[in-house]
């Protein structure tokens, strides 16, 4: 019987980004996917700043810029109007941190990019890996797991022929209708059928040309008859389009697409669909993300509204998240409260996301249209000045994210040592970087050009001050060899630096948060290392 020590089921987005995790550290593990490919369905579009920086961790952020079909200039405006061809309402510009160049507060801009091309490229770097292995067309018919492993039963759909491998663990990436949430009885709890909605795929050549907003990554129509959205996806004159309102009853079979993209927009141009995808926006959060040694990630145990582009970013953070702790466990350096220490860490992460989703979610264009709003008279012309404002007051928290994407902390887990400060407000906007336990590390540009994170380990990385004690460091490092936890110490002479990290010592895991700081290394030294990877005794 094949053996692996990770399997893999689902090779998604969160699928890949776990593989690779895994791979980066030469754990073996076998990613299956009961599709012949990746990439099928076009949903996901905004790959958010903290995700293309774990591309940076991987190598292949530049990769992901390159293929980039609208260009790494091409504007991320949101554009609010009432249709395209009708009059401006409001907009935002830079609208998820898309913008090249560099900014203080983190290593990557955000990328407006279809989920098939990101998928593609995560793909290939996972094959690239020599320890990953990725078979398609393969799926989950079952298992069973002991004290020491799972025995998971495959079927390849190629050949029709069964067989099994055996994993120390399984990881269910396996979406929506997860078959190994079912398998170990988690259930899903909240909110299903928010409402039902349509993505119509279409290509339109000359659309771009044919209104006069100029370019932007999205268009919502705001308008009684057809509110939607609306924006380019892809090379070819290839859009997207989202109706946000439809009769009750009627199914996307039953529905002309290209005359109510006609309809909507206000332009009279050949529209040919390419493909359309149903689907029902639900907030659901699953009652446990695991059982023993097998574990529950991204969409697998929660769903929620795509509105503010988290759901792909929070399943790849997933991956990260589960992956160094796996392989921390594998290579004997983690303990069993490492791998608790996932949902613990993940589950308030997702519900505080899941809030501002929904929250999102109730204020789309059938919400902010009123009467009148296309009549060309002063009234009219009022009433859509006012809309406008509101739109600003009550959509900001869609599009400018950083206080979400870059500020969610692991307040109370059970690996992070507090140290007793007070945590700051929770700001959905606003993201103010800070060196307290549980939060990202803050990030900062070096003098010679690179990111502070660049010179972070792949296990732990103690940030230490300039003045910190030679002979101090030689202690720690020794510490760290004895109980076999991989560690880099570093010392940086820039002044901004220290006023980030203003204790003498941060001691940083391998995906980039505090675990623990502090002016003096604890006398008991191997405790907090024992700690922080899960081997303190319970």
């Amino acid at each position: 019987m094949k053996s692996v020590q990770v399997l893999i089921v689902g090779a998604g987005p969160v699928g890949l980004a776990l593989a690779i995790e895994l791979g980066h550290r030469g754990i073996r593990c076998l990613l299956v996917e009961r599709n012949d490919r990746v990439g099928y369905a076009p949903r996901a579009k905004t790959t958010n700043v903290r995700t293309r920086e774990h591309l940076r961790r991987w190598g292949i952020a530049d990769q992901l810029r390159a293929a980039s079909p609208l260009g790494m200039h091409y504007p991320s405006n949101v554009v609010f109007v009432t249709r395209l061809a009708g009059p401006e309402l409001t907009r935002f510009e830079n609208a998820m941190y898309c913008a090249p160049g560099r900014n203080p507060l983190y290593s990557e801009h955000a990328q407006w990019i279809p989920q098939y091309t990101v998928e593609e490229v995560l793909r290939a770097h996972a094959q690239s890996l020599p320890t990953v292995e990725l078979r398609f067309n393969c799926e989950l018919s079952g298992f069973a797991q002991d004290q020491e492993g799972v025995e998971v039963h495959l079927h390849d759909r190629t050949d029709e022929t069964d067989f099994c491998v055996r994993a120390d663990y399984l990881v269910g990436a396996d979406g929506a209708r997860s078959k190994v949430r079912e398998l170990i009885g988690a259930r899903m709890e909240g909110t299903y059928g928010l409402s039902r909605n349509y993505n119509i795929v279409f290509r339109a050549p000359g659309l771009a040309q044919a209104h006069r907003h100029g370019p932007a990554i999205m268009y919502w129509q705001v308008n009684n008859e057809l509110p939607s959205l609306i924006g380019p996806m892809d090379r070819g004159d290839t859009w997207f389009f989202m109706p946000t309102r439809v009769p009750e009853g009627v199914k996307l079979s039953d529905l002309d697409a290209a005359a109510m993209i006609r309809q909507a927009t206000g332009l009279d141009l050949p529209y040919e669909v390419l493909s359309s995808d149903e689907w029902v926006a639900s907030r659901l959060i699953a009652d446990r993300y695991a059982d023993r040694r097998v574990f529950l990630a991204g969409d697998a145990c929660h769903l929620h509204p795509p509105f503010g582009g988290y759901g792909m970013n929070m399943g790849v953070a997933d991956g990260v998240d589960l992956g160094w702790k796996l392989a921390a466990r594998l290579q004997g350096w983690g303990g069993d409260a490492l791998l608790a220490s996932y949902e613990a860490e993940r589950r308030p992460v997702h519900e505080w996301v899941m809030a501002e989703a929904e929250a999102n979610h109730a204020v789309l264009g059938n919400q902010l249209s009123a009467a009148g709003v296309e009549d060309d008279t002063p009234e009219g012309e009022r009433l859509r000045a006012e809309i406008g404002v509101r739109i600003q007051a009550t959509k900001l928290r869609e599009f400018a994210t950083l206080g979400v994407v870059l500020g969610y902390r692991y307040e109370d887990s059970p690996v992070v040592v507090a140290d007793g400060t007070a945590p700051p407000a929770r700001d959905f906007i606003n993201y103010v970087p800070t060196s307290r336990p549980g939060s990202l590390a803050p990030h900062a540009w070096l003098h010679d050009g690179s990111s502070l994170y660049d010179l972070f380990g792949t296990g732990f990385t103690l940030l230490a001050a300039a003045q910190a004690d030679r002979a101090d460091l030689d202690r720690i490092r020794a510490q760290c060899e004895a109980a076999g936890v991989p560690i880099q110490v570093l010392q940086c002479e820039e002044g901004g630096i220290a006023s980030l990290y203003p204790a003498r010592y941060t001691l940083i895991r391998p995906d980039q948060h505090v675990a623990w700081r502090g002016d003096a290394w604890p006398e008991d030294g191997r405790g907090l290392l024992e700690r922080v990877t899960g081997r303190a005794p319970g």
